[in-house]
């Protein structure tokens, strides 16, 4: 792979310096200064490039903000990068990375999940899942700006002032793994929470077990090889949910207390309610990618992480 990088960033040196330090960034990699919150910055990052990933997405409302919250941010940030796109007359395709918080298996009225999980699930943005984000507030408005962003790019894929430039969201699982910063970054955390006195990571990770039923899993060198991999297709578009594993919180714990019994896991029970739903996902797949790690490899990296951070 020979491309010339582009990126736009905020203001934050440790970031700034992890990237310069990768192999070859000079002279192959440009930096430009932006912010989320004012869309019209990137302008300028984009100019002339073939391909766009569009990762950021807005984590906490700012005080005194044109949006009323982070889900008008997020869709207005989505419509302004692919309008940025779109006037750069450049650019082949917009890579959007989207969050299976999005894809819910659940029914509209939350009585309960469909049969299987794929890209036709779109999470209910209503009342009747109230009671899925009574632990955190928080959960709530990063669930509804990754639907209502994502919905909005697809869309935005399907209009004629697109020139012919293809759209595609990566829906991802629950990212694990190594990482290259010097902390255990907060996906990571969670993926081991049942293991960490952090009742936060905790929270996050019972929510997505009644958001979605069980935990898509997927490790973040495959997130990225997805990426690289829909640039590099000749032509590909559309929605894609990106996980190599599918597993029960009680699957979870079982492979920590199996393989880490120097660890106190926390014990988990079935509370009811249907879960035997499938992953009937197979659309990146199908086009050809191959994903390298499965849920014990994730997990495995995930622990080997945070022994490394001091984190456990």
């Amino acid at each position: 792979m020979n491309f010339d990088f582009e990126f736009a960033i905020t203001e934050n040196e440790s970031k700034v310096g992890l990237l310069k330090s990768l192999p070859q960034s000079e002279g192959k990699l440009v930096l430009f200064e932006a912010d989320i919150y004012n869309p019209n910055d990137f302008d300028l990052a984009i100019e002339g490039c073939k391909f766009v990933f569009h990762v950021a997405t807005p984590m906490i409302h700012e005080p005194g903000s044109q949006y009323k919250d982070t889900s008008e941010a997020a869709v207005a940030g989505t419509k302004s990068i692919f309008l940025s796109c779109v006037r750069a007359g450049t650019v082949k395709r917009l890579i959007y990375t989207a969050s299976v918080v999005s894809a819910s298996p659940l029914k509209e009225d939350g009585s309960g999940f469909k049969d299987a999980m794929d890209e036709n699930c779109w999470t209910p943005l209503n009342d009747s899942l109230a009671y899925i984000y009574r632990d955190d507030p928080f959960l709530k408005g990063y669930t509804y700006s990754k639907t209502l962003s994502e919905r909005h790019v697809l869309s935005y894929g399907n209009e004629e002032n697109g020139g012919g430039m293809e759209v595609v969201t990566l829906t991802c699982g629950l990212v694990g793994g190594d990482t290259l910063l010097s902390s255990t970054p907060a996906s990571g955390v969670v993926c081991i929470a049942q293991i960490m006195q952090n009742e936060r990571a905790y929270i996050s990770l019972k929510f997505l077990k009644e958001l979605l039923g069980k935990i898509p899993l997927v490790h973040v060198d495959d997130v990225c090889e997805a990426h690289i991999f829909c640039m590099e297709s000749t032509s590909i578009s559309g929605r894609f949910l990106c996980a190599s594993s599918y597993i029960s919180l009680e699957e979870m714990a079982n492979h920590y207390a199996l393989h880490y019994p120097e660890f106190n896991v926390k014990q988990e029970y079935e509370d009811g309610l249907k879960k035997d739903i499938k992953w009937a996902s197979t659309k990146l797949c199908d086009k050809g990618f191959v994903y390298k790690y499965d849920a014990k490899m994730l997990l495995d990296d995930c622990i080997k992480c945070a022994r490394r951070m001091g984190d456990i």
